[in-house]
């Protein structure tokens, strides 16, 4: 009955833009959320609380065709989370007992021994750290990340785990040691080893060192092993715990469809109540990751959720959702599809590959998929061959091209629009644009540069060293504490050039400049990717000079 009724209210305002009701806060009005009327008129100026939410304030809502990523708000609430939240919120309780009782629950649907509720996987990976290194001490506790005279301040990560979110764990102040082999692992762990950490993926598998490597290894001499799952499906019981692993964390905000800003650690029960303790609304360094009472229930929510939905339907739904986009979209001559149905835990979720010839069509893959991201409705999806934002200078290759839509984050309709919009751009007459003819360069760049950067809050001087042969740049990019290399090209005084440097932790950092040359002088925008943009100007430092 309540599926037929959101169906008919989808279709109802399939015309007014239905998808700002889902992805805004439509579906709240079925749980009961929507404030009156009265508390509508009440409402600050600027914000309508309604569909348009987003809109009144000049954001522009989105169809989700790339998944669970964070950067775009992971996943859609489930309407049961969002009404436990809601409920939770109308009553006081006090924390500790909370999640207590969550804990033990937690356990029951799962599992394991004990869960905990955090705000987000990257913040269970922290209290988890923090409960290897202190294990609930608060003397030690209020220390971190000050890990002075701690007995145990070591994490070893094997090198295939070595990712953006270790940075979690290094926020505890332990020291890094990398292995690359199980040799290697049975050498590091000593009486300071706290903790061995895992990023769940095929490549942790296989190693080296392998996952059984590591848990066989750990057990022997008594070291926990935790395994960060953040993207992965939740398996009951959970495998990596079954198979030998200490504690294992999940994101809210994926495919378990909780609260973006909660995730779970589930494992051993004394660990995971000394996590409880190294977190918010404990006071220390963990403050910062507070979780509220609603993330909490609503998470507990999730998944008991989890345990009760129908998967190989769900699946099946949206394998129906590719089919008709296929369907669609392969009326353009040309057009060719194939769906990939992942068998892995992580990310898993069907997905469309749209594929054509841009000699024949006349457009590319990252051309359209920015047409998408501009015109309304917006849709995201995923420029094949290149990837998505990928420069139009770059993205104008003849030959194959295309893009591809993942399904989980699509809600029931969505397909439609976005078959048609697929259709539209497909089928319209588009030339495609020759390369840009590169112009005889204005100046010699051959030499040292010193780049003033100004970021948001501050300033700081980077060296280029740049070899110029006709049109083409290399040369090397001295950043605060690394240099990496650089290319680039000069075509009349614009200049383009980019260095990315991935870090030993995971990180990759990529700088793209683009400016103007005048004389012994260039300036221009700075993009950053993830970190945004910055303002750049380079002078040569002239030949002979001291320094």
């Amino acid at each position: 009955m309540f599926h037929s009724f959101t169906q008919a209210l989808s279709r109802r305002w399939h015309a007014l833009h239905r998808r700002d009701l889902f992805r805004g806060a439509g579906l709240l009005s079925l749980s009961g959320l929507l404030p009156s009327s009265e508390s509508r008129a009440a409402a600050p100026s600027g914000i309508d609380l309604g569909p348009d939410i987003y809109k009144s304030i000049g954001v522009r809502p989105l169809i989700n065709c790339r998944g669970t990523l964070t950067i775009i708000g992971g996943s859609i609430e489930l309407p049961e989370v969002r009404r436990a939240k809601d409920l939770a919120n109308q009553q006081h309780v006090q924390i500790d007992e909370l999640m207590d009782k969550v804990g033990e629950r937690l356990a029951q649907l799962t599992g394991a021994e004990w869960g905990m509720v955090s705000s987000g996987c990257a913040a269970a990976i922290s209290h988890a750290t923090a409960a290897c290194v202190a294990g609930g001490n608060p003397d030690l506790h209020v220390r971190i990340p000050n890990l002075a005279g701690f007995a145990k301040d070591e994490v070893i990560i094997p090198g295939h785990s070595r990712n953006v979110y270790d940075a979690a764990i290094r926020a505890v102040g332990v020291k890094i040691i990398e292995v690359n082999t199980a040799a290697e692992l049975e050498s590091a762990i000593g009486p300071r080893t706290a903790m061995i950490y895992i990023f769940a993926t095929e490549r942790s598998e296989s190693g080296p060192p392998s996952f059984d490597d590591v848990v066989r290894i750990a057990k022997a001499r008594h070291v926990p092993v935790m395994v960060d799952a953040a993207a992965e499906t939740l398996t009951i019981p959970c495998v990596y715990l079954q198979r030998g692993a200490t504690l294992v964390g999940y994101s809210g905000g994926k495919v378990i469809r909780g609260p973006q800003s909660a995730g779970v650690l589930l494992g051993r029960k004394d660990l995971v109540k000394a996590a409880w303790v190294h977190s918010a609304p404990h006071h220390g360094y963990s403050r910062a990751m507070k979780v509220g009472r609603e993330e909490m229930v609503g998470m507990l929510m999730a998944i008991e959720m989890w345990t009760k939905r129908d998967h190989a339907a769900e699946w099946k739904q949206y394998l129906d959702q590719l089919d008709l986009i296929s369907q669609r979209v392969t009326k353009v001559a040309g057009v060719t599809t194939s769906v990939r149905e992942p068998s892995g835990r992580s990310n898993h979720s069907p997905s469309l590959g749209i594929r054509w010839d841009s000699t024949r069509l006349g457009i590319t893959g990252p051309e359209v998929a920015e047409i998408l991201d501009k015109s309304d409705p917006r849709i995201l999806l995923n420029a094949m061959g290149g990837g998505f934002g990928r420069r139009r200078q770059e993205s104008n290759e003849a030959g194959d091209t295309g893009v591809s839509v993942t399904a989980y984050m699509m809600m029931s309709g969505d397909e439609k629009i976005v078959a048609d919009r697929l259709y539209a751009v497909l089928s319209a007459k588009h030339q495609l644009k020759p390369r840009e003819t590169p112009k005889p360069p204005s100046g010699n760049l051959s030499g040292r540069w010193e780049v003033e950067i100004q970021y948001a809050a501050a300033k700081s001087t980077h060296t280029l060293h740049i070899n110029q042969t006709e049109g083409r740049l290399e040369g090397s990019h001295h950043g605060d504490f690394i240099e990496r290399d650089l290319i680039g090209t000069i075509s009349g005084d614009t200049v383009r050039f980019a260095s990315t440097q991935t870090e030993r932790h995971g990180d990759a950092l990529s700088y793209r400049f683009s400016g103007t040359l005048s004389g012994d002088t260039m300036a221009g925008t700075l993009d950053m990717g993830e970190y945004l943009k910055a303002a750049w100007t380079a002078r040569r430092r002239a030949y002979g000079r001291q320094g």
